[in-house]
């Protein structure tokens, strides 16, 4: 299998060229790659070329412009990014009937109630972000292209920054830490979304029909408040440097920590659809998070 990646420099990407490489040659590209091969999404049209060149039977793009906030300030980066090359990839793929995988968000929701969403909900993004991902689906889907879109939220990864690092030094520097809770969601680990993909390309290259979206998130649900605890006593447990005493995690509500962009309150994602095609087992949230926090703290 020829495996075309790009933004492998990201925390999905840098997951992708470990889970990829059993299945052939892999190709992974990102916005520092040296000419010809520099895959830069503000500059969409470019990466038609790229894709002709590499002539892959899988194209998987883990880049995107995922500043959530900044996103509203900068709403034509954020739709070339995560839109428009989108849709060049897509029309590539298309002419040379490559699959192409793609990673989309829970934020094409809007998050009312309380209930999980299947991947056949109604999309209403309340931001920029999410509006430009949602059109970079809809992109890939008029393509007529064979594709594996997998929507996700909360995700982390031991390299780079993430939520779980922020709340530790926090922690370590402060008395009191307050954090929303009336945010539900699945705290879900680069690792896991790179390998539950290449499980599905092999299986997706034996059986084309299984192609289409999918929703792929750790088992079971949490707030930002119980996450950030989770967080903080875990390290606690172990001995790691903490200021802020275990009833000084205060949980506040989204209206009292305003942002440029509207978050969903409601990030719970419905698996069955992926777990009953691909024969798969989503672990629980914690399992993922505490591995994370050993690699991170523990070495």
């Amino acid at each position: 299998m020829k495996i075309l990646l790009l933004g492998k420099n990201g925390q999905v990407g840098w997951e992708l060229q470990r889970a990829l490489a059993p299945l052939g040659e892999v190709t992974a590209l990102d916005v520092d790659t040296p000419a010809p091969w520099r895959a830069d999404f503000s500059e969409p049209q470019t990466l038609a070329a790229i894709v002709r060149a590499a002539a892959p039977e899988v194209v998987v793009n883990a880049a995107a412009h995922t500043a959530v906030d900044k996103a509203e300030s900068e709403p034509e980066l954020a739709r070339a990014i995560n839109a428009t090359a989108v849709g060049v990839l897509a029309r590539e793929a298309a002419a040379i009937g490559a699959t192409l995988v793609h990673y989309s968000t829970d934020y094409v929701f809007d998050g009312s109630g309380h209930a999980p969403r299947g991947e056949d909900a109604p999309t209403a993004p309340l931001s920029v972000y999410g509006r430009t991902k949602l059109e970079g689906e809809e992109l890939i889907r008029a393509s007529g292209c064979r594709h594996l879109i997998l929507r996700t939220s909360w995700v982390y990864a031991a390299r780079g920054g993430n939520f779980a690092r922020t709340m530790l030094k926090l922690a370590a520097e402060r008395e009191v830490l307050t954090v929303i809770d009336d945010q539900i969601g699945a705290p879900t680990g680069a690792d896991l979304l790179a390998d539950v993909t290449a499980h599905a390309l092999r299986t997706i290259a034996a059986r084309p029909a299984l192609a289409g979206t999918y929703h792929c998130v750790a088992a079971g649900e949490t707030s930002w408040f119980d996450y950030a605890r989770f967080v903080v006593e875990w390290a606690r447990a172990r001995g790691h440097p903490i200021k802020v005493a275990p009833d000084a995690i205060r949980p506040i509500p989204t209206r009292e920590y305003p942002t440029p962009a509207r978050r969903p309150l409601n990030s719970r994602l419905d698996t069955a659809k992926l777990r009953a095609a691909f024969g798969l087992h989503l672990p629980p949230w914690q399992a993922g998070v505490e591995r994370m926090l050993a690699e991170v703290l523990d070495h």
